[in-house]
């Protein structure tokens, strides 16, 4: 694995995984370091000569016109990150947590930030070490940026908070110092930009967009298995239909499931003499719908991967000699709203997707409509109930989809006594939108139980070749239901099997 290099510059979704999820190995670019310390030269300047600068030699949000003598100005950062470390709540996850301090040391290396390259050398230092602040997830409002997430990192950066340390929860400075790093002392302007930012919600969101893409990919595999199970048609994805209505996402749905369906056992038994003109639009729009959520994820990954590359801090500094240099401009670069939007955005996406997935499950149960399959797919209906209640479940998590998909951006209650009196909640979007993530895993697992069940009762007729696959590899994990049994072990084992790529291969070949 490759180490990434972190000049300022944007980070792919894919780059922010490997060293969140994969823990690969962070370096510092060269050029990086001129801007840093061209940034921190201007901090030095305007100390020597006294000027009042918003966070440097002032008090923060409300107390900004209270001025603070030069004898005070450290205790002032490490007052701040103290007094800001007030999240609640379960904390992120190892891959959330580390993808914020990439992020956090991504901004500050477009120097902007006025710090010194010694605390962007100790975040990226605490990354390759292992050590992982505790960081809950509850606190933020999104404006100015994430406020209580990023104090919790920063505090383990100064030897407090918590952090883990080779599985283990510690305090920050014994895990600073069980990794062989020391803790450093702020200096002006450094908490300040430790604080202000969007990297929590980033973090969040881009972990949940990524799982969403492949989720979205599966979601049509998952589509193609019921649609053979139930003998449905592929007409409906020609792609002369799909050339008329040109959306990119629709007509890269289409092209994908011909791709999964072709060549079909179960389509070549009933293509002629078949009574039916068209099937259900859970069936038939997967294009239209499955398309449209791609394009959804398309529009996110760009906005997220912009602000990764993005200068986030308040007030920003401008060093080196191009003109304006030595400026220190307050604004508001920190406000989330471009990530909240989107991440309420994809949120409505995914539960339609959602939506998509449960009326297929019941189509493939309900014996009213399932196209001669046995009763809730068991072979003795009656005397077992079959996927009865995982449909049941299905719909339960489809229901917690629809609340959690009502927009937070839309909500803002004014903070700091007034003064920032409009936030985004982007983290709030972040986390609800991780939910939905994880609630549209068993559901796909879910139907992937049921329409594997369904293609066992279409044998000795075979579905395509890549779906055939798909079936065996369910078959690894889930066996053929001939009798009741406890469901949850077996959604789990799929969900697992999703969670962890299994399908990603067969996704990627198809």
């Amino acid at each position: 694995m490759e180490s990434i290099v972190l000049n300022g510059n944007a980070l792919t979704l894919e780059e922010m995984q490997q060293v969140g999820r994969n823990c690969a190995h962070v370096e510092l670019a060269e050029s990086a370091r001129g801007r840093i310390a061209a940034s921190r030269a201007v901090v030095e300047s305007i100390l020597r000569t006294g000027r009042t600068i918003y966070g440097v030699n002032t008090g923060f949000g409300k107390l900004a016109e209270v001025g603070i003598p030069p004898e005070h100005l450290a205790q002032l950062q490490t007052n701040l990150v103290r007094s800001h470390a007030c999240g609640l709540g379960e904390p992120l996850s190892q891959t959330e947590s580390r993808a914020m301090m990439l992020l956090r040391a991504n901004v500050l290396a477009k120097g902007f930030s006025g710090v010194r390259v010694e605390l962007v050398e100790l975040l990226i230092a605490m990354l390759n070490s292992g050590v992982h602040p505790v960081i809950p997830s509850r606190g933020s409002v999104g404006a100015s940026g994430d406020l209580a997430p990023l104090a919790h990192l920063a505090l383990v950066l100064i030897g407090e908070g918590e952090a883990q340390f080779k599985g283990e929860r510690m305090f920050g400075a014994q895990a600073l110092a069980a990794a062989g790093l020391k803790p450093i002392q702020l200096a002006a302007k450094e908490g300040l930009a430790l604080l202000n930012g969007t990297q929590a919600m980033t973090s969040v969101g881009a972990n949940a967009v990524l799982d969403a893409e492949r989720l979205t990919r599966l979601a049509s595999m998952a589509g193609a298995m019921t649609l053979e199970a139930l003998k449905g048609t592929p007409v409906a994805f020609d792609e002369r239909i799909h050339a008329a209505r040109p959306h990119a996402g629709q007509i890269a749905a289409a092209e994908f499931l011909m791709r999964l369906l072709a060549e079909s056992e179960i389509r070549d038994s009933h293509r002629n003499g078949d009574p039916r003109v068209q099937d259900a639009y859970c069936l038939r729009c997967m294009p239209q719908v499955h398309g449209a959520v791609l394009g959804v994820l398309a529009h996110a990954r760009l906005v997220l991967e912009t602000e990764s590359g993005s200068a986030t801090d308040n007030p920003l500094v401008f060093g080196g000699a191009e003109p304006g240099a030595g400026d220190v401009i307050s604004g508001g670069n920190f406000h989330g709203a471009p990530l909240s939007y989107v991440f309420d955005y994809v949120s409505i996406a995914l539960t339609d997707l959602a939506s998509m997935s449960e009326r297929r499950i019941d189509r493939l149960v309900n014996p009213d409509i399932n196209e001669g399959l046995p009763a809730f797919l068991c072979a003795d209906a009656g005397l077992s109930s079959g996927y009865m209640i995982a449909h049941v479940t299905a719909a339960a998590l489809l229901n917690e989809c629809k609340v959690l998909a009502h927009p937070s951006s839309t909500d803002s209650v004014p903070t700091s006594g007034g003064k920032e009196d409009h936030v985004s909640m982007g983290m709030t979007g972040a986390l609800k939108l991780r939910q939905i993530v994880d609630n549209v895993e068993w559901i796909l697992a879910i139907e992937l139980l049921c329409a594997a069940q369904g293609l066992d009762f279409r044998m000795p007729l075979r579905p395509s070749r890549t779906l055939q696959q798909a079936h065996a590899l369910i078959r690894t994990r889930v066996a053929h239901l001939d009798e009741d049994r406890e469901p949850h072990p077996d959604i789990r084992a799929l969900a697992q099997l999703i969670r962890t790529g299994a399908f990603d291969g067969l996704l990627a070949s198809a």
